[in-house]
């Protein structure tokens, strides 16, 4: 292509007082910022001393519902363990650590005493079908879209409060 043919093609309404080169970098500062806005977008994290909180989820609840799941990954960073003790949120009267599982064929949940423990260096997973958060006495219907607020109370990191996401009721929270 000749340089007078390029000229001409740039030459085009509304771009006729571009250059190649500042097209190009138009465009790659466009992608540049499609990029970051969707990584910030997805972030759904949280911090307080040595532990992340990761992708706190729950699912929607049909109408009548009294109790809703949590679900979240907690990953200590830190040369000590912690334990998640209490939490507490905006959409239940109550909220409790539970865990399930079967044995037997026999599906059992109960509530975790004492809460659950992140080893140092490792990862707790709270998640459907194992330890999960327990949000009893729902004082709203969790929609799929929204979100509600909650507090966890580490017996060393201290408290924070986190946003859980509400997914579809039928959500493995896998993205």
């Amino acid at each position: 292509m000749s340089r007078s043919l390029a000229v001409a093609r740039l030459a085009q309404p509304g771009l006729g007082h571009l250059t190649s080169t500042a097209v190009l970098g138009i465009v790659l500062l466009a992608l540049a910022m499609l990029f970051a806005g969707s990584h910030m977008a997805s972030a759904h994290e949280f911090k307080v001393g040595d532990l992340e909180i990761e992708h706190p989820w729950s699912r929607a609840t049909p109408s009548g519902a009294k109790v809703a799941g949590g679900y979240l990954v907690i990953a200590n960073n830190g040369n000590t363990p912690d334990r998640l003790v209490s939490i507490v949120s905006e959409v239940s009267d109550k909220a409790e650590v539970h865990e399930m599982a079967v044995k037997d064929g026999v599906m059992t949940m109960r509530r975790v005493q004492g809460g659950v423990e992140i080893p140092a260096g490792g990862k707790v997973e709270l998640s459907p079908g194992a330890y999960h958060l327990m949000f009893m006495g729902l004082k709203q219907q969790p929609k799929q879209g929204d979100s509600f607020s909650a507090t966890l109370t580490f017996e060393k990191a201290g408290s924070i409060d986190v946003k859980f996401s509400v997914e579809a009721i039928g959500s493995t929270g896998e993205h």
